[in-house]
């Protein structure tokens, strides 16, 4: 075969899979994992079942997908807005922490992916909750690093402060007033920064 001939064949197959990752990312998301079966995800994207399989194996293969994907957005959103504040760490968690209050504050908000998924699968050794597990692992580091930069005195325990808080507002989105989480989540960071600074 040669290689023009290869090509669309190539792209077909990306387009297959992209197609049924973003049909079950959406189905996922807005029903829940355990709820929704690859019938249904079949169906919605209008592709064959064997396709499914051919691109991910099994449904479990197909949350990681998910969630890979998700944590890839996630931290594509990170990564740029901490390139807009590297000399100043507290500007960049405000900014962080706006991101992800306009985030929570959507009104098809349903929550963290990770943290839906992890709740729905309570094995240790699942596909998708290692996935989910890895990024709460990230965002702690991440958090520590920006703590340490904040002069923290004891930067591993303000990260896990600030993981709570990040945390805890994404479970808490069905709570909270339109507009309010980003004004509590920086109002609430600068309390723990003052606090870790002086402790």
């Amino acid at each position: 075969m040669t290689k023009s001939a290869a090509k669309p064949n190539d792209h077909d197959a990306v387009d297959v899979r992209d197609r049924i990752l973003e049909t079950a990312s959406t189905l996922f998301y807005e029903r829940g994992v355990r709820a929704v079966g690859v019938d249904l995800v079949v169906a919605e994207a209008g592709v064959a079942k064997t396709s499914l399989y051919r691109h991910f194996g099994t449904k479990d293969d197909l949350v990681a997908a998910f969630l890979a994907r998700e944590d890839e957005d996630f931290w594509g959103t990170w990564g740029r807005v901490a390139e807009k504040h590297v000399d100043d760490a507290e500007a960049e968690l405000d900014a962080h922490l706006e991101w992800i209050g306009e985030r929570v504050g959507r009104p098809n908000y349903r929550g963290c992916p990770q943290i839906n998924v992890a709740a729905e699968f309570p094995e240790a050794d699942h596909p998708a909750r290692r996935v989910a597990a890895a990024h709460k692992r990230e965002l702690r580091r991440r958090l520590k690093g920006i703590a340490e930069r904040l002069s923290a005195r004891r930067p591993d325990e303000l990260a896990g402060q600030l993981a709570l808080l990040i945390n805890g507002a994404f479970v808490s989105s069905q709570v909270l007033e339109a507009e309010e989480a980003t004004p509590l989540l920086q109002r609430t960071a600068h309390a723990l920064i003052a606090a870790a600074r002086s402790s």
